[in-house]
């Protein structure tokens, strides 16, 4: 369990999203955290192919070497 402190602004718009969707904040902070951890992830999946091979891949290449096209 996590408690985040947010600025007033900001909890009103993230309520305001909430409200809009039909969900509620916590649900959405969570597909956030989700989304930043899954982008940093693949970030970091693609600097070690593009160091392990010294060259820079065009990202349908990339995509194949992490085996992420099938």
């Amino acid at each position: 369990m996590l408690a985040i402190r947010l600025e007033k602004e900001l909890e009103s718009r993230l309520a305001a999203i909430a409200a809009a969707n039909g969900g509620n904040k916590s649900s959405i902070v969570r597909e956030a955290v989700i989304r930043y951890l899954e982008d940093h992830e693949d970030a970091a999946l693609a600097q070690r192919a593009r160091c392990a091979s010294g060259k820079t891949r065009t990202i349908a290449a990339l995509r194949k070497a992490l085996g992420l096209d099938r």
